[in-house]
């Protein structure tokens, strides 16, 4: 789901000196095999799985889904996220919402809505710059977010009390941010309430799953899951072993997916991905506000990208299912192609992570930082993180910020283009 690096020397020193962590502890199963025991009974009974059957039971499980019962961020989780290792990424996010938003006039009541918000890192630094602007009157943090160990962590990084809530809400948890506002803990977008919103989504739609489909000499076939029968055993405390395979005949998703002129040899496609780009466009149309969506992927060039990441180091996604972090890249041509057939929506981008962030102040923000460190090491560390966060061979290059605004704004965006996009 998130940028993979090898630990080094940096991450252990920028983490002392920089972030700091809640970790929460919880019972969970902890068979590595548990996943791969599910999986192999429900293709012994229904035949291979799609990809994206697969990603879902992986990640989501409710025993032991990958993103559900632990807390997989840092140098000794499986992946790192660009808010986690400086705050200034969070701050430019901030800066850029800010400056976007008094273009529509600050229109209040505001809700911040991000989506997946990790361990509350990114929003932690939003709702910290919107204080500082004294923008936080009428203002609401929504989050969605499906983990439970994950939501836990959040509450106690963005909240100074929190509590559950009836399973009959759709609010799951709510709390009072330290900055006095109300935070508020969802399932699904659906259940957000409408009303003006800027919407983060970072890293988030690489996690969701896809459909995979190949082309052969007799057509596109979606790619499929089915046990090894090179590897099956019946001593049930082994691990199964499980192999691609094609689809013998088309697919309801191959038919209902794939266009047909499509051309590519390998196509992946994501339709929670798709739902939910027609809601956000939805509600940007209904009730305004704006969205800003960060990810690693292309623009309708894509092929072959599912992976899976373990200790920052890339496995492969049918070893040890839930034990390692599933993903592949977001096609930003889609949720071009998504808005304009919703109508009524301007779509900006993509830009590359790099180009965004220096637009929109990045390098002002590092100087000014350096100018207040004396600390020969801590100056090392942050000088790392402006490089991890912009330089083409890390993270400058490979991430992409794409932007959607509601077609009202078409008159102000002409004379005042959007921030950090050419």
């Amino acid at each position: 789901m998130f940028l993979h690096l090898k630990p080094s020397n940096f991450a252990a020193k920028y983490f002392k000196y920089y972030r700091s962590y809640y970790t929460v502890k919880r019972k969970a199963v902890k068979d590595e095999n548990y996943i791969a025991r599910q999986i192999y009974q429900k293709i012994k009974v229904k035949g291979p799985l799609t990809v994206a059957d697969y990603m879902k039971e992986v990640l989501t499980n409710p025993m032991v889904g990958y993103y559900m019962h632990k807390d997989m961020f840092g140098e000794t989780g499986d992946f790192i996220t660009s808010p986690e290792i400086t705050q200034m990424f969070g701050e430019m996010i901030a800066i850029w919402l800010l400056n976007e938003w008094q273009k529509m006039g600050s229109p209040k009541p505001l809700q911040v809505v991000e989506l997946g918000p990790g361990r509350g890192t990114l929003s932690s630094d939003i709702v910290k710059v919107f204080s500082h602007f004294k923008a936080l009157h009428k203002a609401k943090l929504q989050l969605v977010e499906i983990s439970p160990v994950l939501s836990e962590i959040q509450s106690r990084r963005l909240c100074s009390q929190s509590h559950l809530c009836s399973e009959k809400m759709v609010v799951y948890r709510q709390g009072t941010s330290h900055h006095g506002i109300p935070v508020q803990w969802y399932k699904q977008l659906s259940d957000v309430p409408s009303g003006f919103t800027l919407l983060v989504a970072h890293e988030f739609f690489d996690a969701l799953p896809i459909h995979k489909f190949h082309k052969t000499y007799s057509g596109y076939k979606e790619v499929l899951i089915d046990i090894d029968p090179n590897a099956e055993t019946n001593n049930e405390n082994s691990e199964p072993k499980f192999r691609y395979v094609l689809s013998r005949n088309d697919t309801p998703m191959q038919k209902t997916l794939l266009k047909p002129d499509e051309t590519r040899d390998h196509v992946e496609i994501s339709p929670d991905s798709i739902l939910i780009y027609k809601q956000i466009c939805e509600r940007l149309k209904a009730t305004g506000g704006l969205a800003l969506i960060c990810d690693y992927g292309y623009y309708g060039t894509g092929t072959d990208t599912f992976r899976a990441f373990k200790k920052h180091k890339q496995v492969d996604p049918l070893v040890l299912p839930g034990t390692s972090d599933l993903t592949a890249d977001v096609d930003f041509k889609t949720i071009r192609e998504v808005a304009n057939n919703e109508g009524g929506i301007i779509s900006i981008g993509p830009a590359t992570q790099r180009d965004f962030l220096l637009k929109t102040g990045l390098e002002f923000r590092f100087r000014a930082l350096k100018e207040n460190i004396t600390d020969k090491k801590h100056l090392e560390n942050l000088s790392e993180c402006f490089r991890i966060l912009t330089d083409k061979d890390k993270m400058g290059e490979r991430f992409k910020f794409f932007s959607l605004f509601p077609e009202t704004m078409k008159r102000i965006l002409d004379k005042c283009p959007v921030v950090g996009f050419t």
